[in-house]
């Protein structure tokens, strides 16, 4: 479609989670509270990996890049959903919009791969004891960490390089409350072919390795776990990766999410609903799951805490 015979869309408006006004004030404070929390405990994550000596191993390093990687994730979303609820028109700029989409892909995409290289972290900790800490050398970490956010990297320019190739004419309402991928598709007036085509080669491919990855290591985790003789073994062995294995069901379970929604309920609905957990609250979840349930995360953040009051 030739762009000189339309007026090309300089910003988009974005609807938001509902429209309807008694809703606006409780929103707004739902999530304000979600995201404060989010980013306190995220944050308390970081320093606390950072500031205790003990915690500066592999599984605490994959756990620190996952609580960033949360923070920036919530950060990118939640201040321009909390601009929809006490303004007339949430209005977002063509640039905006379109960075907003690159920052979006590029730390969702992440998340999947770091839980895929926690994963791995555990079964080499469970299975392979002896040589965890040959094999999860710091380099090897790093290298890891580097792989996933080069790889998503390439993806989230390809996607957004796509996206700024389309022409957007006549609508510029994006029925969601973020810039998202198949929200914006539907408002081109110019071929969304490669888009779709590179969405479904890339959506298949991220939730399949990392998926594979993570149902491989348990398999082998639970074998082991399942030929340990003692039951305080077994118990010592699963509390080592039961914190993430309920992240792993968190993330995984918000995604899927959005497939159970009922029949009555709009495609473009459902996409909301389902977007709400894992851009607010898988983010918030994850450096509680960690707190409350890991002895080593709760003994450092005592040990800060006594620190602190004897200066």
């Amino acid at each position: 479609m030739d762009p000189g015979n339309h007026s090309s869309v300089t910003e988009f408006i974005l609807t938001g989670l509902t429209e309807q006004p008694r809703l606006q004030l409780p929103l707004f404070l739902l999530f304000l509270g979600i995201y404060v929390v989010t980013v306190v405990g995220n944050l308390g994550i970081i320093t606390l990996v950072g500031l205790s000596s003990h915690l500066h191993t592999p599984m605490y390093y994959f756990l620190s890049n996952l609580s960033l990687i949360d923070l920036c994730q919530s950060t990118v979303i939640t201040p321009k959903m909390l601009m929809n609820f006490v303004t007339e028109k949430n209005i977002i700029s063509y640039p905006e919009c379109m960075t907003q989409l690159y920052f979006f892909l590029l730390f969702i995409i992440s998340e999947s791969y770091m839980l895929a290289e926690m994963a791995y972290d555990r079964y080499v900790a469970i299975c392979n004891p002896l040589l965890y800490n040959a094999i999860m050398s710091y380099y090897w970490c790093f290298q890891l960490t580097a792989a996933g956010y080069i790889l998503c990297i390439i993806q989230s320019t390809f996607h957004t390089c796509l996206m700024l190739r389309l022409y957007f004419c006549k609508a510029n309402v994006i029925n969601h409350y973020f810039c998202d991928v198949f929200p914006l598709m539907e408002l081109s007036c110019s071929s969304i072919y490669f888009n779709e085509l590179l969405a479904l080669v890339c959506s298949s491919f991220n939730v399949l390795i990392p998926a594979l990855t993570i149902l491989i290591s348990y398999i082998f985790i639970l074998y082991k776990i399942f030929h340990i003789h003692s039951t305080e073994g077994r118990s010592k062995a699963f509390s080592t990766c039961s914190s993430h294995i309920l992240a792993v069901a968190v993330f995984y379970g918000s995604a899927a999410f959005m497939y159970l929604q009922p029949s009555s309920v709009s495609p473009m609905d459902q996409g909301k609903v389902s977007s709400v957990f894992y851009t607010c609250i898988v983010p918030m979840l994850n450096p509680l799951i960690y707190s409350l349930r890991n002895k080593d995360v709760k003994l450092a953040l005592k040990n800060i805490l006594n620190l602190g009051k004897y200066r």
